[in-house]
């Protein structure tokens, strides 16, 4: 591993939200201290009923526990408010389940350095993609990501990624405001209109480690009502000055 990318990693926390991952998480932070070496890890256990929390503190991360099941908003919030106090540059986030090979965050690593901005998504679409997803979610997702695409205005392939990594000043909005249940696509809306960018690179995802997914086949039209509404609403709303990129980036750039 070159120094530029050591430097990078020693300014980065690597946050994992995870319910219920006990069987998922110990070769997941095996692969993190693996290919992310020099990374901080945080994990925020979603209130799991399991030994999440054990299982991550005994594999030598950070832990953080919720006291019961808020949902992954506000739990990686929790995260990237965590991040914020600690004084980290950038954060990875990764999905408890090992859907997102730590090896692939390198890509997202190299292509903030090759040309700086506020978020890079992995996105699972893209040249050489080998994701495979039912007609109905890959039907759902593309009708996303088209209307996410024109309310962003900016191509977005993959809306529902969550395999991130972004810089301190988005960081530091999304401490303030993220939002709840599944809150991918309206944080790519809300960054937007706050004046942030980001870009796509394609990484390749795999199938969850253990256990099953919380969004079931006809579970995936009310995932979609729900986003649709939510992004709906979400231009209603005022946009909050302390949460801008200009703000925070003059705040930053004076600290």
């Amino acid at each position: 591993m070159d120094a530029e990318l050591q430097a990078f990693l020693a300014r980065t926390v690597v946050l994992i939200p995870a319910l219920n991952e006990e069987e998922s998480l110990p070769s997941l932070l095996s692969e993190v201290r693996a290919h992310l070496p020099g990374a901080a890890v945080t994990v925020v256990d979603d209130g799991s009923a399991d030994r999440t929390g054990a299982v991550a503190r005994a594999c030598g991360a950070r832990v953080l526990r919720l006291p019961c099941n808020l949902g992954v908003g506000p739990a990686v919030q929790t995260g990237f408010a965590d991040a914020v106090e600690r004084g980290y540059a950038h954060l990875i986030r990764l999905d408890g389940d090992g859907q997102h090979p730590p090896a692939e965050a390198i890509k997202l690593i190299r292509a903030m350095l090759a040309s700086p901005t506020d978020l890079v998504v992995g996105t699972r679409y893209g040249e050489g993609s080998t994701y495979r997803g039912g007609w109905l979610r890959q039907a759902v997702l593309l009708a996303l990501s088209i209307f996410v695409s024109l309310i962003c205005r900016k191509r977005i392939t993959d809306p529902t990624s969550g395999f991130w990594l972004m810089g301190r000043p988005l960081l530091r909005c999304f401490a303030l405001h993220y939002p709840s249940d599944y809150p991918e696509a309206e944080a790519l809306a809300l960054m937007r209109r706050q004046g942030f960018d980001l870009v796509e690179v394609p990484v390749a995802f795999r199938p969850r480690m253990a256990g099953r997914s919380t969004i079931r086949a006809w579970g995936t039209l009310n995932f979609a009502a729900k986003v649709f509404l939510a992004l709906f609403v979400d231009r209603l709303r005022a946009v909050d000055p302390r949460g801008s990129a200009g703000y925070i980036k003059r705040q930053e750039g004076g600290a």
